[in-house]
C-alpha cells in the first residue's frame, strides 16, 4: 500500500473535475481503464468502518455497490455479531478472508491504514469518534446528527476544519432530485421571498416502561457501548431503541433534523448560520426508561425575518418534510414528495442563468469523488452541524421552558446561563472531549 499522503495525491490527480458555473468531482469510469469494470486494487479508496450495526451495514453496502472503487479493510463494533456480520461482507467483496475485525475504535484507529472511514453511532459518541478520526486525517463518512450537544458539535467542526479532511454527513436526501428541484425553485424566487418555514418530523416513540435488568449479551461490550454516557444496568436496549433515551439522543427530534432542516436551511440559506432567537414547548412521558418528547414545537427567529416552526409533523398542515412559504406561494417537500400552492410551479425549469445548486446523484459516490479531488462534499460538517444546533437549542429551550438567545456567530446562549449549561454535558470518566 502507497503511503497515505502519496496516495492522496496519486488519487487527487488521476480525478477529472468538470468546469463551468457549477463544479463537481468526478472520477474516471471504472470502465475506461481496461480492468473488466473495475479498479486495480491501487487505485481504490481503502475504507474501514466503526459502528456497523443496521445503518453501519448499510453505508458500507451502498459504498461496496460503487464498482469496486473501495476496498474494505477493517471494521470495529462493540457487538461481535455486528462486526462478524460486517467482515463476511467486506470479505465476499474482496474475495479474500482479510477484513479484520476490532472492538476498540482507538486501536482501529492506531493501526490500520486508511483512507476514509464511515461511522455510523448512537449519539452520545459523536464528539470523541469523530474528532478522533477527523485528527488521524481521515476523511470521514459520518451519520446524522453529527452531535448530541452543542459543544461536541463545535468540536467536531474545528478538527474537520484543522485537519483539512473531506466530510460527508449521511444526509443523503441532499442527492435526491425532489430536494434539489424545490430548493432550486426556493432559492431562484419562484414563491418570492420568504417570510416563514415549517419543518415538520415524525412524531415520537410512547415508550415502553422500565424493562427489567437483563443479562447483557455474550457478544456486546455493554460498558464499551456506554463509553462516556451515565453508567446503568442493561434492560435490553442498546441497537435501535437508544433513540428514545435523552443520554444518548434526542428523539426524533434530534434523529430527523439532519434530514428536514437541513433541508430547509438550504432552500433559504440559513446552511452556515443559526437563529437568534428559539421558543417552544415539548411533551415528555411521564414514566418509563424513554424520555425524549413525543411531541414537540419551537419557534426559530433568524436575524433575516425569517421565522421557522420545527414540530412534530402531526401538528402541521403539510405534515412532513420542510415547507417555504414565499410572498407568492408555497413550497413542501418530503421523501417521495414534492407540492406547492399552484402545481404550475413545479413544472418551471431553472435556466442556466439562474441559480444552480451543488447537485450529487448518490451520495455515496459523491464523497468517493470527493476524497478523490479533495472538493467540498455535498452534505459538509458546518452545514451538518448547523442544522442539528437548530435541534439541540430547541431541546434546551423546551426543557427550561425559556425563550433562549443564541449567538449565531459566538454560538453561545446570550444572558442565561443555566441553559449556557445545556450545551454540553459531562463526560463519564475516563472519558473526555479534546481540546481542539
Amino acid at each position: 500500500m502507497l503511503d497515505k499522503s502519496t496516495r492522496r495525491d496519486f488519487l487527487k490527480r488521476s480525478a477529472t473535475v468538470a468546469t463551468g458555473a457549477l463544479i463537481l468531482p468526478q472520477i474516471i469510469p471504472s470502465t475506461a481503464l481496461g480492468m473488466g469494470g473495475k479498479l486495480p486494487p491501487s487505485d481504490r479508496i481503502v475504507m474501514g468502518g466503526i459502528g456497523v450495526g443496521s445503518q453501519g451495514t448499510s453505508n458500507m453496502r451502498d459504498f461496496l455497490e460503487l464498482k469496486n472503487q473501495v476496498q474494505y479493510i477493517a471494521v470495529c463494533d462493540v457487538d461481535a455479531k455486528h462486526a462478524t456480520n460486517a467482515k463476511g461482507m467486506a470479505d465476499k467483496a474482496n474475495n479474500n478472508n482479510d477484513c479484520k475485525i476490532y472492538s476498540d475504535y482507538r486501536e482501529f484507529l492506531e493501526k490500520e491504514k486508511l483512507d476514509a472511514v464511515s461511522i455510523a453511532l448512537p449519539d452520545h459518541w459523536h464528539g470523541l469518534i469523530y474528532t478522533a478520526a477527523a485528527n488521524k486525517k481521515l476523511d470521514v463518512y459520518g451519520e446524522k446528527p453529527i452531535c448530541r450537544t452543542i459543544k461536541d458539535g463545535q468540536t467536531i467542526v474545528n478538527a474537520v476544519q484543522k485537519n483539512k479532511i473531506i466530510w460527508q454527513t449521511g444526509s443523503w436526501q441532499r442527492s435526491q432530485a425532489n430536494f434539489h428541484h424545490a430548493v432550486e425553485l426556493v432559492r431562484n424566487g419562484r414563491i418570492g421571498k420568504i417570510k416563514y418555514i415549517e419543518v415538520g418530523l415524525p412524531n415520537g416513540n410512547k415508550g415502553i416502561g422500565t424493562p427489567p435488568v437483563k443479562e447483557v449479551p455474550a457478544e456486546l461490550n455493554w460498558e464499551m457501548w456506554l463509553g462516556p454516557a451515565l453508567k446503568v444496568p442493561y434492560r435490553g436496549v442498546s441497537h435501535w431503541d437508544w433513540r428514545w433515551i435523552l443520554d444518548y439522543s434526542g428523539g426524533q427530534l434530534t434523529d430527523w433534523a439532519g434530514h428536514h432542516i437541513d433541508i430547509a436551511n438550504w432552500g433559504a440559506e440559513l446552511e452556515r448560520t443559526g437563529p437568534i432567537e428559539i421558543s417552544g414547548e415539548g411533551v415528555y412521558p411521564r414514566d418509563g426508561i424513554f424520555n425524549v418528547p413525543v411531541e414537540y414545537d419551537f419557534l426559530c427567529k433568524y436575524a433575516n425575518g425569517i421565522n421557522m416552526r420545527v414540530a412534530n409533523s402531526a401538528r402541521l398542515v403539510h405534515g412532513g418534510g420542510a415547507t417555504w412559504y414565499g410572498e407568492k406561494g408555497w413550497i413542501n417537500v418530503d421523501r417521495g414528495r414534492i407540492e406547492a400552492s399552484d402545481p404550475k410551479i413545479l413544472q418551471e425549469v431553472i435556466g442556466p442563468n439562474e441559480i444552480q445548486i451543488y447537485k450529487s446523484l448518490n451520495h455515496w459516490q459523491n464523497f468517493i469523488d470527493c476524497v478523490r479531488s479533495r472538493k467540498e462534499a455535498i452534505a459538509p460538517i458546518e452545514v451538518a452541524y448547523r442544522a442539528i444546533s437548530v435541534a439541540l437549542l430547541g431541546e434546551i429551550a423546551m426543557t427550561t421552558g425559556q425563550k433562549i438567545q443564541w449567538d449565531p456567530v459566538k454560538e453561545e446562549i446570550v444572558g442565561n446561563p443555566v441553559a449556557s449549561r445545556l450545551l454540553s454535558r459531562p463526560y463519564r470518566k475516563p472519558w473526555s472531549l479534546p481540546t481542539i
